[in-house]
């Protein structure tokens, strides 16, 4: 949807398809001599971004720092300086809407393990009690010390953008090591770095990564550069005693966001901005449709009953299948 490169080869781009942190994930390069090479910076990338950002993994950067909210500044490794700066620009960008401060609501309606295994727990337990989000504005970030300070009863979970910045990371990485076009999507985070192949890049909108199949396309959508992410409230989706939950928490309230869409996918310059729009939208609800053009970025929106709402010039699906 961005402007293409030119492209300087018509063999056909390599994939490598695989699974992570629970869902689909894929890398793919025009010179499929390269393909190898890409998986294993990605590999590298994702096994430093899960050490930093993992909430459900003992021992991760991102625990300790939770656990040391309030006792003053803390020295962090670059990466999860990194995801933490981006996650600091969405929760600004979208005015609060994408707040890493809800690790506490998350928590306390039941999302405390990897979602594998709160799907398959089932309990009667009701959830516990929430509170709006405390908001990012006592969180003190020393690049130049490489610190971090939270404020006490702050606790962040980087789950709305830390995947996405680990597809901006690893395309950028690709692109510039190899000197190869690629394409980097981790369960409907996408991002795309150098020359096309020939055609450009198809991509299949689809609701759940967990369990992509061909029949899960929606449609496809030609992509020529920057970043693309969707966002839904229908997957990831369990309940505590009487209570049906999502991940897609209102930071205004604690709770899950009223349902008004049920799949948000946003176009960007990158991916951290794209996620951070996709999930913004499902907290916006019906403002989604004001505020997404607004911050000049493409969209399509699906309601609860289905109907597509596509705005800022999000172009009708293109006939192919996505590889």
């Amino acid at each position: 949807m961005d402007d293409s490169t030119e492209v300087t080869t018509s063999v056909e781009p390599g994939f490598d398809r695989f699974s992570i942190w629970g869902t689909s994930a894929l890398v793919a390069t025009v010179d499929p001599d390269a393909l190898s090479a890409a998986r294993a910076i990605l590999d590298d990338v994702l096994a430093d971004v899960e050490q930093a950002a993992s909430r459900f993994r003992p021992g991760t950067e991102i625990a300790s720092l939770n656990d040391l909210a309030g006792t003053g500044p803390v020295v962090v490794t670059p990466m999860l300086l990194d995801l933490i700066a981006h996650a600091l620009w969405a929760a600004v960008a979208t005015e609060g809407r994408c707040d890493p401060t809800v690790a506490d609501s998350l928590v306390a309606l039941g999302y405390d393990r990897d979602f594998d295994e709160l799907a398959n727990a089932g309990t009667t337990t009701p959830p516990g009690p929430v509170a709006p989000a405390p908001g990012i504005a006592g969180i003190v970030v020393d690049a130049d010390a490489s610190t971090i300070a939270l404020p006490p009863g702050v606790h962040l979970d980087l789950g709305s953008t830390a995947k996405a910045r680990a597809a901006d990371l690893a395309a950028e990485r690709i692109s510039a090591e190899l000197g190869v076009g690629c394409l980097v999507d981790l369960g409907g985070d996408l991002r795309i770095a150098g020359e096309l192949p020939r055609g450009g890049w198809t991509v299949g909108i689809v609701e759940s990564t967990r369990t992509e199949t061909e029949g899960d396309v929606q449609e496809v959508v030609a992509v020529n550069g920057g970043g693309v992410a969707s966002s839904s409230n229908a997957v990831r989706r369990w309940t505590r005693g009487s209570h049906e939950l999502h991940h897609v928490i209102d930071p205004a309230t604690g709770m899950p966001a009223p349902a008004t869409f049920t799949l948000v996918t946003v176009a960007a310059q990158t991916c951290v901005e794209a996620n951070a729009l996709s999930t913004a939208a499902l907290v916006w609800g019906e403002d989604a449709l004001f505020e997404l053009p607004q911050r000049a970025v493409v969209a399509r929106l699906v309601r609860r009953d289905g109907t597509v709402e596509r705005v800022g010039g999000w172009p009708e699906p293109v006939e192919e299948q996505h590889p």
